[in-house]
């Protein structure tokens, strides 16, 4: 049987770029003649815009720092042990870097086994054990306080979570096991599957201190002394500890119930991490810590070696680290300087850009539009946008006043863009209108002014080719709800110039967005990939299968609703437009749907209607069924799903054959930031990969053995 030390030495030597975190054990005399403290630091060397994180080198620097204090515990010359973090950060968990390259079931076992036998030791000392969550604390960091006899939260500590199942893996370190038994089986439940699979939902100190996970709750700036006071009354016995009882019963059960309920509406079964969680909840009712504990590491080690975990860490990177460095931007130094922008329209559209580029860039914002009546109307809709925040205290009375007053409503261009840097249209989604406007823009606007277009699906060299300065016009295209998605698709037209495009990726970082460099093609990359992937759908609806096949069909991706109720968001006049647009550039691949067509004709907003006896699931809507003309060839479920994917793997291969993006990562990342795809499929193309239907379709994968796969 290997020691905890051995296991430790043979996956730090499978890791020797491991960010090593060394734990440093310091002693003082606690307040009030409580006794000698020992008080574990653990601490990276970085700042804290790199976390703390947990590697095999890194955990047996804390089971060193134990075995100090262990010994001093049960000599009695210590009367505790806490343990913090760096300044803002407490710990963020396992180095996700190091879960990447292991290769095999034993290796990743050893993880979740090291983990356990380190943290497992700090609730085994002779004397009480204190976690001072004073910073950013997820995963790991998390648990590593769980085994904790006490805990404290700052009220600064801005993300707290186990973030795990969102990620693909389970909080395998004791997070589904202590914690229901902590704070009960449905707060754990929230914290551990709703939270993960509401995109990785964060909690601030008030709330960890509220659901029970914390002790004690003490203001950022005195968190240490003020946790150390607390801990002197606790040993002295002025402070006593109580916490709620437990529901074992039926509330258990209920609670576990609960998240398979969310874990089917969120994955649809497609991804297993959630329900091993839930499995390792509902054991744990009985409180045996050690039989939860085996079952973490067996999930651990089952998970590590799947693809969703792979497929999630891979997304993870995309958003974390590829988003901040978009492919192909040109040099920032290139970047003009934005002092005022301009919208061309004053629509919901208009008026969501308007908000977004007031409070991100705090510069004058001018809308302008064809009568006062919709000036206004944008104008007021910023307005009460301000006061929503005010209301909701994530501004203060100032700060209201400055952006209100930062934001106006002209009719005149002239007047409102003859200063304006950087002008953006969104207007109505038709060629002819939208260089009509850039014609009237150029004409008052400065030259260095840059002219951005928010088109979904319509050539950005086309638009700018009757200006005198086309090299100036860049596409823009943002995501609806625009406050929600990420991703912004900045177009490179045939004309653009670097200076332009990088002034557009400044101010992208400045709106805080993931900006992703595309070529000038039919619907860029988001828009192109569900048209096809719709289109297909639309298609086996036409031919004879029914809709409910259709959608079900869809189901085992996991994504975040179905292709109906998507079409209903975006709007099937929308939806129809951009199958047009397409059909135009690529009518072999894309058709226009004649039912489509019938139903945008009807007014209908959508297939479906929703009804409070039908509990609002949807339902075909009756006069959508009289309107569909449908063929006689029916398909099943999986024959569908076939159809469908080897649509999109053929779309992607020829986009990346176009050089419409980089590579196929750049695709990943807008399905993930633009059309909320889920993390657990990478996106898009690491599922096409692992389901054989890359191969299938362009005879070769997408990405290379290891990228978002476990490594050869």
């Amino acid at each position: 049987m290997s020691t905890t030390a051995e296991l430790l030495k043979g996956a730090a030597e499978l890791f020797p770029d491991e960010v090593v975190t060394s734990a440093h054990v310091r002693h003082f005399e606690l307040p009030a003649g409580a006794g000698r403290f020992a008080l574990i630091t653990l601490d990276n060397g970085f700042d804290h815009t790199k976390p703390t994180t947990f590697g095999p080198q890194s955990l047996a620097n804390l089971n060193t720092a134990i075995d100090q204090v262990e010994k001093e515990a049960a000599e009695g010359s210590i009367v505790g042990v806490g343990l913090t973090g760096k300044p803002f950060i407490f710990a963020v968990g396992a180095d996700l870097k190091g879960v990447e390259l292991l290769k095999r079931h034993e290796d990743a076992l050893a993880i979740g086994k090291g983990g356990h036998d380190v943290f497992k030791r700090l609730s085994a000392l002779a004397v009480p054990t204190f976690a001072y969550y004073n910073g950013a604390a997820m995963g790991g960091g998390v648990e590593a306080g769980l085994h904790c006899t006490y805990r404290t939260v700052s009220k600064a500590l801005p993300a707290f979570s186990l973030p795990e199942v969102f990620l693909g893996l389970v909080p395998g370190w004791g997070g589904c096991t202590i914690l229901p038994n902590l704070i009960g089986a449905e707060k754990a439940v929230s914290v551990i599957i709703e939270n993960s699979l509401n995109q990785n939902r964060q909690l601030k100190g008030k709330q960890v201190f509220e659901l029970g996970i914390a002790d004690a709750i003490f203001e950022g700036a005195d968190f240490l002394e003020q946790s150390l006071i607390w801990t002197a009354s606790v040993l002295n016995g002025s402070v006593t500890v109580e916490r709620p009882e437990i529901d074992r019963g039926e509330g258990w059960d209920q609670a576990v119930a609960k998240g398979r309920f969310v874990a089917d509406s969120k994955v649809h079964g497609a991804a297993p991490a959630a329900y091993r969680a839930l499995d390792i909840i509902a054991a744990s009712k009985d409180g045996d810590l050690q039989a939860g504990f085996d079952a973490e590491d067996q999930a651990l080690a089952d998970l590590i070696m799947g693809g969703e975990l792979r497929s999630g860490i891979y997304a993870f990177n995309l958003v974390q680290k590829r988003a901040k460095r978009p492919a192909g931007a040109p040099d920032k130094s290139l970047a003009r300087p934005v002092t005022k922008v301009g919208v061309v329209g004053a629509g919901l559209m208009a008026s969501q850009l308007a908000l977004l580029f007031l409070r991100r860039l705090e510069v004058p914002v001018v809308l302008t539009d064809i009568d006062q009546e919709r000036v206004d109307k944008g104008v007021g809709y910023v307005h009460a946008e301000i006061e929503k925040l005010l209301g909701k205290g994530r501004i203060n009375q100032d700060k209201a006043n400055r952006l209100k007053g930062l934001v106006s409503g002209v009719l005149d261009k002239a007047e409102g863009f003859a200063d304006a840097d950087f002008i953006i249209e969104a207007v109505f989604e038709e060629m002819s209108v939208k260089q009509k406007v850039f014609a009237e823009v150029e004409a008052v606007a400065p030259a260095h002014a840059i002219l951005a277009t928010n088109t979904s699906s319509l050539s950005v060299s086309e638009m700018a080719s009757k200006l005198q300065h086309p090299e100036r016009v860049v596409g823009f295209h943002f995501f609806n709800p625009v406050a929600i998605l990420p991703l912004l698709e900045i177009v490179r037209g045939e004309q653009t110039d670097d200076a332009s495009l990088a002034t557009a990726f400044g101010v992208a970082k400045k709106l805080k967005k993931t900006a992703v460099l595309t070529k000038d093609a039919p619907a860029f990359v988001v828009n192109r990939i569900l048209t096809r992937f719709m289109g297909e759908i639309q298609n086996v609806i036409d031919e004879g299968t029914s809709v409910e096949t259709a959608e079900k069909a869809i189901e085992p991706l996991g994504l975040p609703m179905s292709p109906l109720v998507l079409l209903e968001l975006v709007g099937p006049a929308i939806g129809l437009h951009v199958s047009e647009t397409l059909n135009r550039a690529f009518p072999e691949r894309f058709t226009v749907s004649p039912n489509l067509a019938a139903v945008v004709k009807a007014g209908k907003r959508g297939f479906y209607v929703y009804s409070a006896e039908n509990d609002f699931k949807p339902e075909l809507d009756p006069e959508v069924a009289a309107l569909l003309e449908q063929g006689d060839v029916v398909l099943t479920e999986e024959q569908v799903r076939d159809r469908v994917l080897d649509a999109v793997a053929q779309e992607i291969g020829l986009m990346l054959e176009e050089g419409v993006v980089a590579e196929a990562q750049d695709i990943d990342l807008c399905l993930i930031t633009g059309a909320g795809w889920p993390f657990h499929l990478g996106g898009i193309t690491p599922y096409l990969d692992r389901e054989g239907v890359s191969q299938r379709v362009n005879g070769k994968p997408f990405l290379a053995q290891g990228v978002a796969s476990v490594p050869a």
